[in-house]
């Protein structure tokens, strides 16, 4: 079984590259993050007639999230229990489902902007609502994983430079503490290989030659619980997707499971 995650980065601008990989890569089930999109503005029918079922969390903007499934999609959850919300808003950032003999969330967390803004604030109640909400189903006996955007560098090994992040989001002592919190309900950090460099950086920004010079992060994870991790046969970053024109600025993560 092949499951990936995915920041597409618009949906809709990607869809054709999307259907293009779906069909090459051979994935079972993938989480999408940052549809930008409605519900109504969902490419459903054109992934269904490309096998794939859809749950969706999306209210346009810059947000949704999205499980695609070839395998069966059951008990889909739409969005965080308590989840809080951000201006009065709560915003698409969670989806869950059942998806053949697994059971996986597609999360976009919020990205933190600055450490003195509310955004940042705001990010760390997220991710203890996310911590929350997936305890019942880490501690079960199914295969389980949280996979997605985390917009946070677990260490700082997932930074290109280090130096150049001091002060700033994605690598502070509360975001990693808040991983290692998520980590402790039992789940292990599933890191994929680079296939090409050093380190599986999994986002490089658009700015400045970021891809052709690999200044990236890995901010795009795959948590699995204990039957998860020992079903792994193999993970990797497709940095392919990364290239070209009209990619994302993300690649997709992908994990192979012997199920």
């Amino acid at each position: 079984m092949r499951i990936a995650t995915w920041n597409v980065n618009s949906i809709t601008a990607r869809l054709p590259r999307l259907l293009a990989w779906l069909e090459s890569s051979g994935t079972d089930v993938v989480c999408l993050q940052e549809t930008k999109c409605t519900l109504e503005q969902f490419p459903a029918e054109a992934l269904r007639e490309a096998g794939y079922e859809s749950a969706v969390n999306a209210t346009g903007r810059w947000n949704g999230v999205a499980l695609l499934s070839r395998v069966g999609l059951a008990d889909v959850v739409t969005g965080l229990p308590e989840g809080p919300e951000y201006e009065g808003v709560r915003e698409p950032r969670a989806v869950a489902a059942t998806c053949g003999p697994v059971r996986v969330w597609s999360v976009y967390v919020p990205n933190g902007r600055e450490v003195a803004h509310d955004h940042y604030a705001y990010k760390l109640r997220w991710l203890e609502a996310l911590r929350k909400a997936v305890a019942p189903d880490a501690a079960g006996a199914l295969p389980f994983a949280v996979l997605g955007d985390y917009n946070i560098a677990p260490t700082d090994e997932d930074v290109w430079d280090p130096s150049l992040f001091e002060g700033a989001t994605h690598v502070t002592p509360a975001e990693r503490h808040a991983l290692a919190a998520l980590r402790a309900e039992g789940l292990s950090d599933v890191v994929p290989r680079p296939l090409k460099y050093d380190r599986p950086y999994t986002y490089w920004d658009y700015r400045q030659l970021g891809f052709p010079k690999n200044r990236g992060m890995r901010i795009d994870l795959v948590y699995g619980n204990a039957p998860f991790a020992a079903a792994v046969e193999d993970s990797y970053v497709d940095r392919e997707e990364r290239k070209g024109k009209g990619a994302s600025d993300h690649a997709p993560v992908v994990v192979d499971l012997g199920l």
